[in-house]
């Protein structure tokens, strides 16, 4: 089985990347670059569920979406590409079932769903529903920015997580693909959500504050209406401003990352109390964590930085060079 992780990045006047890199990981953890496909600001990659197919979002002005096909040795080839219909697209998400590709563009403040062939190409743009309000932090705040799109486990929902609003709004997706508003739940202002994960098995799910610098944790109540139930520091350094980034869920702890203090926090799940910050390299953005080792993509430091996964948040820092690094996808193939 091979081991591979792909970045995306930004590339031409927004980075320094050429597109999506491929590294082979080795059992001890270390990256190798074997490959590269050049791709206009590939920030955001996410995998089809059950086909060897890529997504990248191509985040620039006129907003597109590229798919790629994987071949058995991990060599990439653009399957199809489509314009979102919004400008900076910044998130990707398939559903469950592999019908549709939904995507949040940023600066056009949408939300925006594909449907996908056999194949896994994007065929139609079946809904783009765009967002409408402001918030109390006016230079990032002037308008709606969605900046992530969240599929129920079984796909009936869709939530968008609003930065420029202060929201959660929740969309009934139908089997032809359209959207129908469903709930609208508002978060503390100024908080500026970026991302939101829900915790498997619970009614709970937890909501980075962006703007705030702020891990929220919310119940949802009824399928895609959410309420706070409490608010606390995304990371245990004073360094301010800190522009948070990434969330993710691993077993009985969480992680996120913090732009500013430039490391990644650690948190006990069960009353979502800071543990350990480990430093992981300037800017960092999106991370994965693969068998006890967290990989980052440090934007600023032109590298993937890795780290094992300590109790003391003390664990020493690898550097794997590759240009404005913005998403780390691991991916194991036969």
């Amino acid at each position: 089985m091979a081991e591979l992780v792909f970045v995306g990045c930004y590339t031409g006047d927004a980075g320094n990347g050429t597109g999506i890199t491929t590294f082979e990981r080795s059992p001890a953890g270390e990256l190798t670059e074997i490959g590269s496909l050049p791709l206009e600001s590939p920030s955001w990659l996410t995998r089809h569920p059950s086909l060897p197919v890529l997504y990248a979002a191509n985040e620039t002005a006129t907003g597109g979406v590229t798919a790629l096909a994987v071949s058995p040795s991990g060599e990439l080839s653009v399957l199809g590409t489509a314009e979102t219909g919004g400008a900076h697209p910044c998130h990707l998400a398939v559903t469950p079932d592999g019908r549709f590709l939904l995507c949040a563009n940023y600066t056009g403040g949408s939300v925006a769903v594909f449907s996908l062939s056999t194949s896994g190409a994007p065929e139609s743009r079946m809904a783009l529903v765009e967002h409408r309000g402001s918030g109390p932090v006016a230079d990032r705040q002037e308008a709606a920015h969605v900046h992530m799109v969240v599929p129920s486990p079984d796909g009936s929902v869709v939530s968008a997580v609003d930065l420029g609003t202060d929201e959660i709004r929740s969309y009934t997706l139908t089997s032809s693909g359209s959207l129908e508003p469903l709930a609208v739940s508002s978060l503390p202002p100024g908080t500026g959500p970026r991302q939101l994960v829900r915790r498997p098995g619970t009614d709970l799910a937890y909501v980075v504050g962006e703007l705030a610098g702020t891990l929220v944790t919310v119940r949802e109540t009824s399928p895609g209406a959410f309420e706070v139930v409490g608010t606390t520091p995304s990371t245990l350094s004073p360094v301010q401003p800190n522009l948070v980034a990434h969330l993710e869920l691993a077993e009985s702890r969480l992680y996120v990352s913090n732009r500013g203090p430039d490391c990644v926090t650690e948190f006990a799940l069960d009353d979502a109390a800071a543990v350990a910050d480990q430093p992981c390299g300037a800017n960092p953005r999106h991370f994965a964590l693969v068998d006890g080792t967290c990989y980052v993509a440090a934007q600023s430091e032109d590298a993937i930085t890795a780290f094992t996964l300590t109790a003391s948040g003390e664990a020493e820092l690898r550097y794997h060079p590759t240009g404005s690094p913005t998403f780390v996808l691991p991916v194991s193939l036969p």
